[in-house]
């Protein structure tokens, strides 16, 4: 299975000290390291973990919570200090089964990826356990976050079952990586920088009676701005300093005409509500062209950034 590679497993312990037991006897023989990282959690997680005895277990135990990303790149460092070549992310609620491990390094060994994803999506029958809301919430952030990070292909951008080689850690300024729950989409914009290959692993996921510790209100009023500053980010290393193309282009004219029609139209639309008289068809012109022209422009933006997904080559694989 491993390939004479050296694999860790990091699990990121955050009130789970009813599903960390039977996680850790779960995870398969032939993992070199279990480094688990007790992000101040309330319940102890950490010393639960040391006083089960365990081998080849490691705690990392913090004094001051990091969130969920900064447990996680704890626990990165940690393996990486272990020299592991393979480093997998697995979540301590049981959420995720420790037997698809396998199946989500395989890539890697291949050389097919530098970095693998589940896909809790591919499974209809895994999907009807899913919570509606959560259902819906996920559908709608995915599309928005293969929009910033520039991974179209990934079906399930949010799933934290995951899988990456230490080389590519390695290539990651992991202290510019978001420490909370913006960790996974910041994980994928930084890859996408560096041009590293993410593949999607169908995996379901598991539903119980886990409780979860994000902040709905939180990620409401954090998210939308972390996600336009890393899209923007992307965007400008992309298309304006690693690379200059037809999307750089498209998204130069593009833009600017959209906003001057939205702009024009909307006002000259309230003065004529204030005023009660009809704009004439020129000046609706004005307004409508620039926003048929850049929408256009954008839209072959997107089929340009969706074509430029990072992509193995034969003679790499």
């Amino acid at each position: 299975m491993k390939e004479n590679k050296k694999i860790a497993v990091v699990i990121p312990c955050y009130k789970v000290s009813r599903h960390i037991t039977e996680v850790l006897v779960a995870v398969p023989e032939w993992i070199d390291h279990i480094i688990v990282v007790d992000d101040a959690c309330p319940e102890g997680s950490g010393n639960m973990v040391k006083g089960l005895c365990l081998d080849k277990v490691s705690v990392i135990c913090h004094q001051n919570n990091k969130g969920v990303g900064g447990a996680v790149l704890s626990g990165f460092r940690k393996a990486i200090e272990f020299r592991c070549d393979i480093v997998v992310k697995l979540d301590g609620d049981g959420q995720m089964c420790p037997g698809h491990i396998g199946k989500l390094i395989q890539p890697l060994l291949d050389n097919a990826a530098d970095y693998t994803k589940g896909n809790r999506f591919h499974d209809f029958k895994a999907l009807k356990c899913m919570p509606k809301i959560r259902l819906f919430g996920n559908s709608v952030l995915s599309f928005i976050i293969k929009a910033a990070s520039g991974y179209w292909n990934i079906m399930d951008p949010t799933n934290g079952f995951l899988a990456i080689s230490s080389k590519t850690l390695q290539d990651l300024n992991l202290d510019k990586i978001g420490k909370g729950y913006f960790f996974e989409t910041d994980m994928l914009i930084h890859l996408n920088l560096v041009d590293k290959v993410v593949q999607d692993i169908p995996i379901s996921a598991i539903y119980n009676d886990e409780i979860s510790s994000l902040c709905i209100r939180n990620v409401v009023l954090t998210f939308p701005f972390r996600m336009m500053k890393g899209l923007i980010k992307r965007l400008l290393f992309k298309y304006y300093i690693y690379n200059f193309n037809m999307a750089s282009i498209y998204l130069l004219v593009g833009l600017p005409l959209l906003l001057f029609g939205f702009v024009l139209g909307s006002y000259k639309w309230r003065i004529g509500a204030m005023e009660n008289m009809e704009n004439s068809a020129g000046t609706i012109m004005l307004a409508a062209l620039p926003i048929l022209l850049g929408m256009q422009f954008l839209l072959q933006a997107i089929s340009i950034d969706i074509a430029n997904v990072p992509k193995r080559s034969p003679s790499q694989s």
